[in-house]
């Protein structure tokens, strides 16, 4: 973004003071993180009143800030719009930058792979466009605002994650944005708790159409049938599906994981060879997106192939790491539910990268009611894995445990409450350079903790 503040105002229909000549080229909520041009944008909260770092952001480089009207003290030495609610200024702001936008936009939902998909995504198109992306987790009501104040003007596709906990956030997103490409990457159990079933889920992901534009398409997960009724009770939407079932209108005909990552063949709108500098089938999966979406936009499979093997994806997403000894970590801890678990230990289960194979799984979060049997059935895949060992951390995965050894699981297992030292010393002691050890967990449990102490530094 490059606008006069007097612009801003008028988006805002605000009045302000010391206006004149303030350029904004971006915008900021944390004073900490203020880059040189932002306009600052000040929350009021129960435990932080962002009003009290104003001038810190302005020391910082921002050049303006809003300010709300019943906050008292406001500074009269430098350019304040004041506004009623900082967090509906925000999303306005947002909303009145975007209709002067001509770039294309997509959106990106699903229950698991959203930052992965976004990632890929951005890799196929960044050789061929100007792309920008939502950076870190900015994918809610605040982060989607401040994503699209932070455009460049330049900017030719802006590839944005859309996240949620509950019904109407999506929607509010997607209308928001008004993408001309949507994409579903799945739907899982995550928001159980919030949304009742995944039927639930897949409607409050179905809601990225809302904001669609006319002439707009959606990519879909085909080999989820709550998916597909949405989708057939919406004739009039122009869909396009996705996955491993031949019927699909892009499917994955053969998967080969080497050294470098996975090698994959697809069938369908094109035929090619492709290789992304990842693991896990799952993640083969949401790289059927970012070649639909490339193909639309008049790229073919050999510009895509060769992006996609260049492929930068976002830290603990199946990330290839070495440890000290030599054993090969697959960091995959940035979140889990019981979708994409499953699809890690499948990954584990088929790989032929290491001879020796252990499991490091952490508690998974927000399941609701149901979480006790969630975490108790991961026994009866883990019992399809030749595995070396298999350490459980956190409260939740005490049911995991229970039921191995109710079961006479032979491997060695290894639970720990709230102590990363255990299992790190499990892992020193018993892994070697023939070892491939899988790291999968909620964010809030930290498994990258492990990860690091284990890491070649």
């Amino acid at each position: 973004m490059k606008r006069r503040l007097t612009e801003l105002a008028g988006w805002l229909q605000a009045e302000g003071q010391l206006l004149d000549n303030v350029v904004v080229t971006g915008a900021s909520i944390d004073s900490r993180t203020v880059s040189p041009g932002d306009l600052f944008i000040p929350f009021r909260g129960e435990q932080v009143n962002g009003h009290q770092y104003v001038q810190q952001a302005i020391e910082k480089g921002a050049v303006a800030a809003l300010w709300m009207k019943d906050e008292p003290n406001a500074p009269t030495t430098i350019p304040l719009l004041f506004v009623d609610d900082p967090e509906q200024a925000l999303q306005q702001l947002a909303r009145a930058f975007r209709k002067e936008l001509t770039c294309k936009f997509i959106g990106i939902t699903g229950s698991n792979g959203k930052t992965s998909t976004k990632d890929l995504m951005a890799s196929a198109l960044a050789p061929y466009f100007n792309v920008q992306k939502t950076e870190g987790n900015f994918n809610n009501e605040l982060g989607l605002p401040l994503t699209i104040l932070n455009l460049k003007e330049d900017t030719e596709i802006a590839v944005l994650e859309m996240g949620m906990s509950g019904f109407g956030e999506i929607s509010f997103l997607s209308t928001l944005a008004e993408p001309h490409y949507v994409v579903i990457t799945n739907i899982g159990e995550a928001h159980l708790q919030d949304l009742g079933s995944r039927e639930g889920i897949a409607k409050a992901k179905f809601e990225i159409i809302d904001g669609l534009q006319k002439g707009g398409k959606l990519f879909y997960d085909g080999d989820e049938p709550l998916l597909q009724t949405l989708v057939d009770q919406t004739p009039e939407l122009e869909a396009v599906s996705f996955g491993y079932g031949q019927s699909n209108d892009l499917a994955i005909t053969e998967i080969i994981s080497g050294d470098t990552g996975s090698q994959f063949t697809v069938a369908g709108v094109l035929s090619g060879s492709f290789t992304i500098p990842v693991y896990g089938a799952h993640q083969v999966k949401n790289a059927l997106a970012a070649i639909l979406v490339s193909n639309e936009l008049r790229l073919d499979g050999k510009q895509i192939a060769s992006a996609l093997m260049q492929s930068k994806l976002t830290d603990m997403r199946m990330q290839p790491l070495v440890a000290d000894n030599g054993a090969l970590l697959i960091n995959d801890a940035y979140n889990a539910a019981p979708t994409s678990m499953q699809a890690a230990l499948q990954f584990l289960h088929e790989t032929s990268l290491r001879s020796k194979k252990w499991a490091v799984l952490g508690d998974m979060l927000e399941l609701g009611d149901n979480e006790r049997h969630y975490h108790e059935s991961i026994a009866e895949q883990l019992r399809t894995i030749e595995l070396e060992g298999i350490l459980l951390y956190g409260p939740r995965m005490k049911w995991l445990y229970e039921e191995l050894q109710n079961n006479g699981e032979q491997t060695t297992v290894v639970w720990s409450e709230n102590q990363y030292e255990p299992l790190i010393e499990k892992l020193q002691s018993l892994t070697d350079e023939h070892t491939i050890v899988l790291f999968k967990g909620s964010r809030g449990m930290a498994l990258e903790t492990i990860v690091k102490a284990l890491e070649k530094q």
